[in-house]
């Protein structure tokens, strides 16, 4: 138990991961057009000119009173964290292990014979989807509880894995973006809201901070794999591994006992 609890409302957290999504879509494509024009077209003027804003013009605020330098990581402030907080974490771990670098959607839709200009296509349609599913699932979250969310999230991700490991086409491969990134408006945010719910009110930088570093090492360790695996057995075994951590995942959900309100 403890692995997921009831939301009230986490569409403000989903909406805000889109529209951050969005963003890097649009830098993405700067940064795509840049080599292409040798004078820089007008999107790499606008990505340029928001990082000359970024450090000429933005200043952090003074600190007011004497600043307290500590570790951020102390064992009196780790031991405080409850079990439930622990399972949310190795849950996001065994997840993230399924979730590796998105850059390997890129890696198979190139394999598959899309010429290198429209490779980043793929991308975008996988973050348009993402945008497009973060809202409607949102509503749909009190309805359905974060464990419904989650199911279905895990559920078209192991879709995606699927279709991507038996691609032969680029639209096969176009499919498995979509479903990779409605999996994403189901669940991205999710995972925040519940260690958010966890964690003691004076210990959620903590909390947060040691989430993002289980699963910041498992997605490094879940890409390293993915990439032993490509390279030795095919990028199908690599889609198909994906699919099967998924199923992990999702009998975990499945098995563990929910709170009254999940």
């Amino acid at each position: 138990s403890g692995i997921v609890d009831a939301v009230h409302d986490h569409r403000p957290a989903v909406i805000l991961a889109g529209f951050r999504r969005i963003e890097f879509v649009a830098a993405a494509r700067a940064v795509f057009h840049f080599p292409q024009f040798p004078c820089v077209g007008m999107d790499g003027q606008a990505f340029f000119a928001a990082v000359a804003v970024i450090l000429l013009a933005v200043r952090e605020p003074a600190r007011v009173g004497p600043t307290v330098r500590r570790s951020p990581l102390r064992r009196e402030q780790i031991v405080k964290l409850d079990r439930r907080y622990w399972l949310v974490v190795g849950f996001a771990g065994v997840l993230t292990l399924a979730r590796f670098s998105e850059a390997f959607l890129l890696l198979r839709a190139q394999g598959i014979g899309l010429g290198a200009r429209y490779i980043p296509i793929v991308l975008i349609v996988m973050n348009v989807a993402y945008a497009a599913s973060a809202y409607p699932f949102g509503r749909a979250s009190d309805r359905l509880g974060r464990r419904g969310l989650l199911a279905i999230g895990i559920v078209l991700l192991i879709a995606a894995d699927l279709v991507l490991a038996a691609a032969g086409g680029v639209f096969v491969v176009m499919v498995g973006a979509v479903l990779w990134g409605v999996h994403m408006g189901a669940t991205q945010g999710i995972l925040s809201a519940i260690v958010a719910d966890r964690a003691p009110g004076d210990l959620r930088g903590t909390a947060f901070g040691l989430f993002n570093l289980v699963t910041g090492g498992a997605l490094l360790a879940a890409s390293v794999l993915a990439g032993a695996l490509w390279t030795a057995v095919g990028p199908a075994s690599t889609f198909l591994t994906g699919a099967a951590l998924s199923a992990m995942a999702l009998v975990a959900l499945t098995v563990s006992r929910p709170p009254p309100s999940a």
